[in-house]
């Protein structure tokens, strides 16, 4: 069926656009590295681009199809990559679009190997980049040189949860023929999708929300355009950071629950963050769902839920955020996010450690921050266990 007019939980399930000559309900796993022509003249038309024959997994797999079609639906876009994982994601990006003398405008509190890559490798061939808090617009405008060629943001960002105007970006990037790439990790196509908003690329990790069960290393990349796809999936196929087919059927049966996954974690997350924002031993809490942040509005304007990763502070510093993470019994102490399961993590020691401790602190990843990946736990259960590590604190 055409799922073009249906809403979005019907096109998790059925989009996509994959039809099993078999009849197969599932798109099924096609582990093979190469394909079978018909004739000479079929493989031919193949490598001529004039048939939409298989040759070779690193070039197009059809598991790996049926799940970049679907994602690029939900976005959006005009097409989808798959990558072998989020960073490969990221990279592919960079490797096609930047060049030597090119600047790049990014948010301070990006994920930190998406900063590290351009700061300690892609500086080594004259690429320059300037971090900034892309909150606040502004920073944007005064950032703009006449080099710049890319605009990247993460919104909410990792792990601030700043949130950036993608609306006013979008305005911004067009205005400077720059191009405006998203990395939606955090949101997932269901709560939020930038190429609406006027994005030219949106990027994941599918390890996270997108696939939700802790279980695949996974990323893609969704482009407004079929010229950035024909531009981005040629470079995919010459770096060779193709996704597997067995992956992508993974991520296909984690995708069709996406919705409610994402619905349950991120009502268990506004009841935690409003029971840690009244606790006597948190310093500060930020999460997007709660008024309190300075973003609520926005949030609300641009997001279609406040997602189920909430950062937060516990007086005393890091040795206090520490004694919190090793007493938790039910949340899991492990970097990552949007599976199933609650994680706790400390961004300063952990996921944004190659940071600099000066950028840390201008992006706001300061020692005390602690972030919590909600899962779809009981609610009651989550908060007696922080409760009870708490009490160690």
């Amino acid at each position: 069926m055409s799922t073009e007019n249906t809403g979005f939980n019907t096109k998790l399930i059925h989009g996509g656009k994959f039809k099993d000559k078999l009849g197969s309900v599932n798109v099924p796993i096609y582990q093979s590295s190469t394909f079978e022509f018909e004739s000479a003249e079929e493989g031919a038309k193949c490598f001529l681009g004039e048939s939409g024959g298989y040759i070779y997994t690193r070039l197009g797999n059809p598991t790996i199809n049926a799940l970049e079609n679907s994602i690029a639906e939900l976005e959006g876009g005009f097409g989808g990559i798959g990558t072998s994982s989020g960073m490969a994601a990221v990279n592919i990006v960079y490797m096609a679009l930047l060049s030597k003398g090119d600047h790049i405008i990014s948010s301070q509190a990006i994920y930190g190997p998406s900063r590290g890559l351009i700061e300690d490798q892609y500086s080594r061939f004259g690429v320059e980049s300037t971090y900034i808090n892309t909150s606040d617009i502004n920073n944007i405008k005064r950032a703009v040189k006449p080099n710049t060629k890319l605009l990247y943001v993460e919104t909410p960002a990792n792990p601030t949860l700043e949130i950036t105007d993608l609306k006013a970006c979008a305005e911004i990037a067009k205005e400077n023929n720059i191009l405006l790439v998203v990395d939606n990790t955090f949101s997932s196509p269901y709560l939020q999708r930038p190429i609406e908003l006027g994005a030219d690329i949106v990027l994941h990790s599918m390890t996270k929300f997108i696939n939700g069960h802790a279980d695949i290393i996974g990323g893609i990349v969704v482009t407004k355009t079929e010229s950035l796809y024909k531009k981005l999936r040629s470079m995919m196929t010459v770096l060779g950071c193709n996704l597997d087919p067995h992956q992508s059927y993974m991520v296909l049966r984690g995708l069709k629950t996406l919705a409610i996954r994402i619905e349950r974690s991120q009502q268990n997350a506004m009841i935690l963050a409003e029971y840690l924002e009244k606790h006597p031993k948190i310093e500060w809490v930020k999460y997007p769902g709660l008024k309190s942040h300075h973003q609520y509005k926005l949030a609300k304007e641009q997001m279609s839920g406040p997602g189920a990763i909430i950062s937060f502070s516990v007086k005393g510093g890091l040795d206090a955020g520490k004694t919190l993470m090793n007493n938790v019994k039910l949340a899991i102490l492990a970097v990552s996010l949007g599976g199933v399961e609650t994680l706790i993590e400390h961004p300063a020691s952990m996921t944004h450690s190659k940071v600099s401790s000066q950028d840390k602190l201008k992006g706001g990843i300061t020692d005390g921050l602690v972030r919590l990946s909600v899962g779809i736990e009981d609610s009651n259960d989550l908060i007696k266990d922080l409760d009870q590590a708490l009490q160690k604190v």
